[in-house]
């Protein structure tokens, strides 16, 4: 199941464009400085405080582009987060970080970097940056689906981006995959994320993802194939992409358990050749997902 790296791609951007990079999570924040071809050229990261969290990202920010070569500094600023958003406002009020409810990131972002600042969630940003230079580089009707603090999705269909009134197409973590269960961080009831997510894994278990119980991954990749089966049932896609921490933790155990669960949840004959691909180790990773959000066009279309 390897897939093509995200590193050493082609673009039709400037050879010697690069992209401050940061991706914002509820366990820990990353910045990076990107270049042209998906190399990621300065990486840092730092565990998310409970407290004075814009403060911690602001220093962060800083050491990262002090560390950056002086002499091609980068030109936009790209970002992944957990949502919801708003693309109009800039802002952004995820349940997991209460500090960050109705923060104006991007207007924040812009008078600490002087870069012009674009924000994305997480399964959004993975799918642009599959598609500049990962493993959906070539397709036009495509899922890619991030598992980590949160379960989020960007949905590609014919070469373009969903995008939706605020741009919070792609929420999968909210799906219902179990009715009447576990209370999810949103309020509802049986949402994905209450299973799937790594805080919500950590918590139900009291371990490190990578002491995870069998049962437990084998569940999760359960809870996986159910949303899976719902959103290809929907948008009829060749391809589905799953990475993030959880995968990576969890490795071929849980892809197992979701090929099992997708042979009796997805039985439209049209989706007999839906392919999906954990990319669980690609380089560069969410930072490249990041930089991707900063080169793509406000309504991508590849």
């Amino acid at each position: 199941m390897a897939v093509p790296s995200l590193r050493g791609c082609a673009t039709l951007r400037a050879v010697h464009e690069r992209y401050l990079a940061i991706d914002l999570g509820a366990s820990r924040l990353a910045a990076g400085v990107v270049g042209a071809d998906g190399t990621v050229l300065v990486r840092d990261r730092v565990a998310t405080p409970a407290r004075h969290v814009w403060p911690t990202l602001v220093r962060l920010i800083r050491r990262v582009l002090a560390a950056a070569p002086p002499d091609e500094p980068p030109t936009a600023c790209g970002v992944s987060c957990p949502g919801p958003i708003d693309r109009a406002t800039g802002t952004f009020t995820p349940a997991q970080v209460s500090a960050w409810a109705g923060f104006p990131l991007r207007a924040e972002l812009e008078s600490v970097t002087g870069l012009p600042v674009s924000i994305e969630l997480p399964g959004r940003a993975l799918a642009l940056g599959e598609r500049w230079c990962g493993a959906a580089e070539h397709v036009r009707d495509v899922v890619a689906i991030s598992v980590g603090d949160v379960v989020d999705a960007g949905i590609v269909v014919g070469g373009r981006l969903l995008d939706g009134r605020a741009g919070n197409v792609g929420q999968i973590g909210h799906l219902m995959v179990e009715p009447d269960g576990r209370v999810c961080t949103c309020g509802a009831y049986g949402c994905l994320d209450a299973y799937a997510s790594a805080s919500a894994i950590e918590s139900d278990t009291n371990r490190p993802l990578a002491r995870t119980p069998v049962a437990i991954v084998e569940r999760t990749g359960i809870m996986l194939a159910r949303s899976i089966a719902s959103l290809a049932a929907m948008v009829d896609p060749s391809l589905v992409l799953v990475a993030g921490s959880v995968p990576a933790a969890f490795g071929a155990p849980l892809f197992e358990a979701l090929e099992r669960e997708l042979e009796q949840r997805m039985r439209l004959p049209h989706l007999a050749g839906l392919s999906v691909v954990p990319i669980a180790g690609a380089a560069g990773g969410p930072l490249v997902a990041a930089a991707a959000v900063a080169r793509a066009d406000p309504a991508p279309d590849g």
